[in-house]
């Protein structure tokens, strides 16, 4: 039996490493993890270590998903030379935050430019592949409670991941017929890099739980989304908050 192609972006760290080490120690499922990274080499290369350790097929690939062309060659070439994914996990995106009257063009324009036009640059090459393979497949996007209600100090932010929602449902639609479920991720606070330098116990009052989350809460439901199980499930947006909203 054939192992399951996954592509996760932003692979190396955070919820995307999390994701990615969570599906390589299922054992009820045969993944071959595709890896994404940009700049952090040497933790994807880690990354890729602890996973073949766990005796699990895995490979790297790197490309700044903010560039449209080198993420379309990456893509193809991977693609022809070791076969179409089964699922896809857009995870990479950044955040720069200031309040809006401060806010640089530059700010707005990286964040939008990774995190929503990355969207596209990364589905664009795959989603034809993907319909041709005529099998089920899997696409989840890594939005943000920041998408639904948002939050201040991240107008940029806010928007990249609030139109993220909004491509997600539209995609769901078109690919629904092909048996190419689209679905979206709402994580609230959970531990990670990006996380790590906010005042973290005044965030903990906003939260019913009183906790932050972690990345395997995240990830157990990606591993949900991309299973069998999951094949009525579709152009959704499922959040990850503490009962934040």
């Amino acid at each position: 039996m054939t192992a399951k192609r996954i592509l996760i972006t932003g692979a190396s760290r955070g919820i995307g490493k999390g994701i990615a080490l969570y599906l390589a120690n299922l054992t009820n499922e045969d993944y071959e993890l595709v890896l994404h990274y940009n700049n952090n080499k040497e933790l994807a290369e880690e990354l890729l270590n602890e996973i073949s350790n766990l005796h699990k097929k895995a490979s790297l690939i790197s490309f700044d998903i903010s560039d449209r062309e080198q993420t379309k060659n990456a893509i193809e070439n991977d693609i022809n030379e070791n076969g179409v994914y089964y699922g896809v996990i857009c995870n990479a995106g950044i955040n720069k935050d200031n309040p809006f009257p401060l806010l640089a063009d530059e700010e707005w324009d990286k964040v939008l430019h990774t995190n929503l036009d990355g969207f596209y640059n990364v589905l664009k090459p795959l989603v034809m592949p993907m319909v041709q393979r005529r099998e089920r497949g899997r696409i989840i996007a890594i939005s943000s409670i920041s998408g639904l209600i948002g939050n201040r100090g991240q107008v940029n932010y806010s928007a990249s991941k609030a139109g993220i929602i909004g491509a997600t449902k539209a995609l769901a639609m078109e690919l629904a017929k092909h048996k190419i479920t689209v679905n979206a991720i709402a994580p609230g606070v959970i531990e990670s890099d990006m996380t790590k330098d906010l005042p973290l116990d005044e965030i903990k009052k906003l939260i019913p739980m009183k906790r932050i989350g972690k990345t395997k809460e995240v990830a157990s439901l990606v591993a949900y989304l991309l299973s069998e199980d999951a094949d009525y499930i579709t152009r959704q947006v499922i959040s990850v908050n503490g009962g934040m909203i």
